[in-house]
């Protein structure tokens, strides 16, 4: 089951695909799709809907988060082995983790907004996982349980704010846009291993980014248990992944966006994002 959430900035409506790809609105059936929607109990009510009985969404209808609610945005830095060494890093003995702040969340093809005077907006495409049960002190065996589905992630990065003043990763993580999340929020029985989807980014049609989640240090298990043991996960919650090699600064010379740029980034059965950069002011 694929998930949406469908219309203006702030006033999105719930809605599912149908089996043509088409949006249809379920507006009439749950207020949107988070909380106890994301339950196991609220994802079977959904599935039994036939979605040709719903109203359809016209076509071009913008796209909003997959996601509705989001408490928190849960990221994992260098979690993929080439990526750190591309970054001059060593590979993590455990998790690295930081956050995002949730005004930063967007839809997967809204404008990404380019900081004044930024030099160094950087893409990273991201497989997310989106949590549909409370998760605390979560066994590795039964993290699973845990898990919604899954999304694309875009955790943009503004690489000098991020790693060349001080304090923390998370200003350099946190700028409106940049956390676009989708298109859909795919149910996890849709996936049947989160460890070997393909994963790519394009910027203006070359193609930076190939990866596989096969090459995941840490993989979605390890991951949902370990975060469990620091905070409480919560329904509507996401955690980034981490990216594959062939960021922008990971590049010889060094790539970084601009405005008037396009980004297009895909994970596999997990839909595609289509951004456009422009110069925020």
């Amino acid at each position: 089951m694929k998930l949406v959430r469908h219309g203006p900035v702030g006033r999105e409506r719930p809605g599912m695909l149908d089996g043509e790809g088409g949006v249809r609105d379920l507006g009439g059936v749950v207020d949107d799709i988070s909380g106890t929607v994301l339950s196991a109990v609220g994802l079977d009510r959904l599935r039994a809907i036939d979605p040709a009985t719903l109203p359809p969404v016209p076509v071009g209808t913008r796209l909003g988060p997959c996601v509705g609610g989001v408490g928190k945005v849960v990221c994992v830095g260098l979690n993929y082995a080439d990526h750190a060494a591309e970054a001059g890093m060593d590979v993590p003995a455990e998790p690295v983790l930081f956050m995002k702040a949730i005004t930063a969340v967007c839809g997967p093809d809204d404008d990404l907004l380019i900081p004044p005077g930024s030099q160094k907006t950087d893409w990273e495409v991201e497989l997310g996982i989106v949590i549909g049960a409370t998760a605390k002190h979560v066994a590795r065996a039964d993290a699973l349980r845990h898990v919604a589905g899954f999304c694309v992630v875009n955790d943009v990065s503004e690489r000098a704010y991020q790693s060349e003043s001080t304090g923390q990763w998370v200003k350099g993580k946190s700028y409106d846009s940049f956390g676009s999340l989708g298109p859909w929020l795919v149910t996890r029985d849709e996936v049947a291993d989160p460890q070997a989807l393909a994963l790519w980014t394009e910027v203006n049609g070359h193609r930076f980014q190939n990866g596989s989640t096969r090459t995941m240090v840490f993989g979605v298990l390890d991951l949902v248990s370990y975060i469990s043991r620091f905070m409480r996960l919560e329904p509507g919650d996401v955690i980034a992944t981490g990216t594959p090699p062939g960021v922008g600064l990971g590049q010889r010379p060094q790539v970084f966006l601009k405005p008037g740029d396009e980004v297009v980034m895909e994970v596999a059965g997990l839909g595609r994002q289509h951004r456009r950069c422009v110069a925020d002011t």
